[in-house]
């Protein structure tokens, strides 16, 4: 959904320094988690919607874990002020190393938001930027600008506007409900996209993040069904005679890799969305299943028990060349490839129960992110930073055993795990590219 309707590069005031998008200041990643990056975020100036817009930057961008707001009370100088003329010892003396200012206006159901990012040291404009939207898309132009700010501080693409598809769960662990939904990154303007009448699973964003491949049981035939966001048209892919399950969009988003079980067997084919036509991967004994493309579409790696075990598996994009990459103590599963492509996240199984993890391509360098009693399906932000993955837990109530699973954000580094919240049990999430 495409929402901007103009976007200019704004100048500084005049009486300071003029350039805009000045080199100034860009903070390495690495140093910012564990030294979070102090910006002063106060409220934009001119409407109502400019304390709210500035609220969600400020959730964003803590949520990161890669900045550390100061607190609105250390403020010297007022938004109204800032927002027309920085006065910079106001903001060094608090911290800050970087400030957001900002003013908006409203015409009826149309907005203009103009912000600034300001290096405090150098007094220097790092950045200036306007867009014209409606009113109604307010936050998504926070988003946008929580991008604008994470990309010019830290040198490296933001993931703040972006879609999660999900399931959305409810009710006793053995006659669960599972719809499949959608949400902001934040977990806002959740929705449900079918009506529970068939259980959901696996959903899978196309690269436009207009369609999601998801596993179906309509009909109790467990199948891969397309939804087209916009129109909630939904229909079945391919015309296999068995179970379809977990289907991944290619990154052309010109075919879907999926595994279909004949007999007891399950084995990898893609689909081409254009012709509908279905090619063979793999065959032989096994399940073949959760296959995930490269970044450049020249691989695949998936997981099978061929060996015995359940392990992990990369081939060409063409079926042949499979080789074997994970051989640490578990099984493994719902590989995902980083959009980066220097990372496979998976799930571990083990006797201590479930990991969340990830290695490199040929299997080097294996490392767990986080572990618990029951977690998996991790699925990568579009700029190859941080994982969700969804975690299940167990708990005691009044009526007894109790049960629940929730959504989950962690840095590729292991650090800054954080609930999602969401309005149901959730699971199964699906990280979108960054939306228009």
């Amino acid at each position: 959904m495409t929402i901007i309707t103009r976007r200019t590069a704004l100048l500084a005031p005049l009486g300071l320094a003029t350039q805009a998008r000045a080199q100034g200041s860009v903070v390495d990643i690495t140093r910012a988690r564990t030294e979070p990056v102090p910006i002063a975020i106060p409220a934009m100036a001119g409407s109502e919607l400019g304390a709210r817009i500035a609220q969600v930057i400020t959730t964003n961008l803590r949520n990161s874990g890669l900045f550390r707001p100061v607190n609105q009370a250390a403020f010297i100088q007022t938004p109204e002020a800032a927002a027309g003329t920085p006065r910079f010892q106001d903001w060094r003396v608090i911290g800050a190393t970087f400030l957001v200012t900002g003013r908006v206006s409203t015409t009826g159901d149309q907005m203009r938001v103009e912000f600034r990012l300001w290096d405090v040291l150098p007094e220097a404009q790092a950045l200036g930027t306007a867009y014209n939207a409606s009113v109604a898309n307010w936050r998504q132009i926070a988003h946008i600008i929580s991008d604008d700010i994470y990309q010019r501080a830290l040198g490296e693409q933001g993931y703040f506007n972006t879609r999660v598809a999900l399931i959305a769960e409810s009710g006793p662990r053995d006659r669960r409900s599972r719809r499949l939904a959608i949400m902001d990154q934040d977990g806002e303007n959740f929705r449900y996209l079918t009506d529970g009448s068939a259980q959901a699973l696996t959903p899978r964003f196309h690269p436009n993040a207009q369609q999601i491949a998801f596993m179906s049981y309509a009909n109790n035939n467990p199948r891969v069904f397309l939804f087209n966001v916009q129109s909630g048209r939904q229909e079945v892919l391919g015309n296999f005679a068995g179970m379809t399950l977990s289907p991944r969009f290619s990154p052309d988003g010109r075919s879907v890799v999926l595994s279909s079980v004949r007999g007891g067997d399950a084995n990898i084919f893609v689909v081409d969305l254009g012709s509908r036509r279905e090619r063979q991967l793999t065959s032989g004994g096994g399940l073949d299943v959760s296959p995930c493309y490269s970044p450049d579409g020249s691989q695949i790696v998936f997981n099978s028990d061929r060996g015995g075990d359940q392990q992990l598996y990369v081939m060409d994009a063409g079926g042949g060349g499979s080789r074997r990459i994970s051989f640490g103590q578990g099984r493994y599963a719902t590989p995902v490839w980083s959009p980066r492509g220097d990372l496979i996240a998976f799930t571990r199984i083990g006797r201590g129960g479930f990991a969340i993890g990830v290695m490199r391509p040929d299997g080097s360098g294996e490392r767990i992110l986080s572990e618990g009693w029951a977690m998996e399906g991790p699925t990568f932000a579009p700029n190859g930073r941080v994982l969700m993955f969804y975690r299940e837990s167990q708990s005691r109530d009044s009526r007894g055993s109790g049960y629940s699973s929730r959504i989950a954000s962690i840095d590729i580094a292991g650090f800054n795990e954080r609930q999602v919240v969401t309005p149901t049990d959730a699971s199964d999430p699906s990280w979108s590219a960054l939306l228009s």
